[in-house]
This record gives structure tokens, sequence and C-alpha cells, in this order.
């Protein structure tokens, strides 16, 4: 069990920190959403005149279901010494090759292994500076989407092109993507061999350097694009230095990209039940196995982040990660109700009131 020793004493944040994440937050919401919206709309009007009627359709789909996750990661375009317009466009396109990636291999009845790890090429050749496009659909069925996968790897290596301290988080990026494509590569094999091909993956990963995680916890963290985006934007910093890069990535992986998707299956669990779908969290013992090991992630990420030069800001993404997935419908459904009010009421109290605006935004709709 890991300690808490992160600090909640008088449970009220320092002046000077409540108004520096105030407004992260105001501008997150009123500046940063609709730069995001606008960017999608973008895409999507691509989307729309791809000449597979499959591949638009998925990508469509891929854009109207899954727009939280660009807006979600679009918080790394307030990170400090960063350059706001060029990280909404890498984290906007880069998500979309995500979501759209994953509909294809999720939606489309295939089960190919070399087709999928063609298609997640993608995933590595958007964060290399040279001019290198793979054949991205060279073993799958359809492959007629005028451009559109090509067009958004292209749109990330051109801010990548223009990132100033790019070599010193190259391999550590590089390292994510692929762990991030091994996954989704296995996790969407048939049904009979997806959890065995899992199970020996990650033991090959963990080996001493995790071995305090369950195999379906490094699965969890690898398939978080945080990671990437958090590194991207400190090295825009001229002046980052690898020991500062490395402090970032471990507090990333597992902990806080762990606790991102482990939330995710959290909130997916019923569904993904009826469904008949892959679900992490599933493997632990009881609902109270899980919760204990969410807050395990939650308090793991405060402690990792307390060393680091933002810890303000990174402090505010662990609690803007519970608060947006634990504010959802679906986190209050059957028994999670009392699981997750549990989960809130011994988190942070910022994480609470995070939770709350959380609750009325999804009210209004724009979450």
């Amino acid at each position: 069990m890991v300690k808490d020793n992160f600090d909640r004493s008088g449970g009220i944040l320092p002046p000077k920190e409540f108004l520096y994440k105030s407004r992260k937050i105001y501008d997150f919401i009123f500046n940063v959403f609709p730069l995001v919206d606008k960017q999608l709309e973008v895409y999507a009007d691509i989307a729309r005149h791809i000449p597979d009627k499959m591949l638009s359709k998925q990508a469509l789909d891929s854009i109207a279901t899954k727009k939280f996750h660009c807006q979600g990661g679009s918080v790394y375009a307030l990170y400090p010494h960063t350059d706001v317009d060029k990280m909404i466009k890498f984290i906007v396109a880069y998500q979309t090759i995500s979501d759209y990636l994953d509909n294809l291999c999720d939606r489309s009845g295939i089960f190919d292994e070399t087709a999928f790890r063609n298609l997640h090429m993608a995933m590595t050749d958007a964060l290399l500076a040279d001019e290198r496009y793979s054949d991205y659909y060279r073993y799958y069925p359809y492959s007629q989407d005028g451009g559109y996968l090509r067009y958004l790897v292209k749109e990330c290596k051109s801010i990548v092109n223009l990132i100033p301290a790019y070599e010193v988080i190259k391999d550590k990026i590089l390292y994510l993507a692929g762990i991030y494509s091994d996954l989704q590569v296995y996790k969407h094999l048939a049904h009979d061999i997806r959890e065995d091909k899992l199970i020996k993956w990650s033991a090959m990963h963990i080996g001493s350097s995790y071995p305090n995680l369950n195999w379906w916890e490094f699965a969890a963290a690898s398939g978080s694009t945080l990671g990437i985006f958090v590194l991207v934007a400190c090295a825009f910093d001229t002046n980052l230095r690898a020991e500062t890069a490395q402090g970032i990535y471990d507090a990333y992986f597992p902990w806080i990209c762990g606790l991102h998707i482990l939330l995710d299956y959290y909130i997916d669990l019923y569904d993904d039940a009826e469904n008949g779908d892959l679900n992490f969290v599933s493997y632990y013992n009881d609902n109270q196995d899980c919760e204990k090991h969410l807050k395990r992630f939650y308090t793991a990420s405060l402690n990792a982040v307390a060393h680091l030069k933002e810890t303000s800001f990174h402090r505010m993404v662990v609690d803007g990660l519970l608060a947006m997935y634990l504010s959802d419908p679906k986190a209050s459904a059957y028994d999670h109700l009392k699981y997750t009010q549990e989960i809130i009421n011994t988190s942070e109290n910022y994480a609470r009131l995070l939770y709350r605006i959380c609750k009325l935004i999804r009210r209004r709709g724009s979450l």
C-alpha cells in the first residue's frame, strides 16, 4: 500500500495556489475548449469527405463520441511556458489519431494483429520530426481514406519540428507510443487469445521495474496519452534538463497514466460486462478491492508530483482526472454509487470542488 503523505491540513488551499488553479480552470473551460471544438470541426469536415463510407463513419463517430478525450488532454496547453496554440494543435491531432484507430480496431469486426500493428505505426510516425509515413492500411481491408490519417500525422509532425527540447523527450515519448500501440493491438484481438497475449506482454515490461503493479494495471497505464502530452508541453522550455523530464515521466508512468485509464474502465465496467468487452477493472477481486486500488493510484500520483517543479499544475491534473471521470453519470450507476462517493469523500478538497464543477458542466452539456 502506498503511504499517503500529501498534505490535507486545514482543508483549504493557500490563497495563491487557489487563485492559480482557479485561473487555469477558467482558461481551460472558456478559452481552451472552444479552440478544441474549432479544430475538431476541421477534422470532422475532412472526415465527411473520406471516400470509403466505413472509414468516414468511424472517423466521424470517433470525433463525436470521444471529444472529451481531446478536451481533457488539452489541459496541457496551459502548462507553464508552453505554446498554447501549438499544444492544442498537437494534442487534438494526436488524440484524434488515437480515437480513430481505436474505432477501426474495435468496431469493424476485424481481429488481424498485423493490420492493427500497421495502423498504429501512425502513433509513432506522428512523433518523428522526419517525413516518415508508413503504409498504415496495408493489411487492413479498407484503405481509401482520402489522406485523412496521413494528414493527422502530418499535423503532429508540424509541431514536433518546432519543439525546442525535442531530443530530451524523444526516447520517452516513443517508448510510451510503442507500449500504447502494443496495448491497442493485443486488446482488440479475438476474445480467446487477447488476455494471454496481454499477460505475456505486460510481464515482459513489468519485470523489476514495476514489481508492485498487476499486469492489468501496467496495461491500463500504457493506454494513456497523457504522458506524451505532458512531455511535449514541457519540451517547449528550451532549458529543459534530462533529469526534469525523467521526474515528470516517472510521475506520469505508471501512476497518473494508470489512474487515468483505470478511472476510464471503472465508469465503463457495467457497459463492458453487458457487451462482453475487455475491462481491466474487472480483474480486481471485487468493488471494494477496486476502490482500494483507485485510491492507491490517486495517492501515489499526488506523492509523485510533490517533488516536481510545477507541482500545483500536476496536482490540478490529478484532482481533475478524479473529478472528470467520477462526475460521469456512469460512475453513480448500480453498485458504483457507494464506491464513487467513498473515493470522492476521501480525496483532496480541491478534487471535491472540481467534482462539483464537473457536475455543473455536465448538466450544461459541455462535457
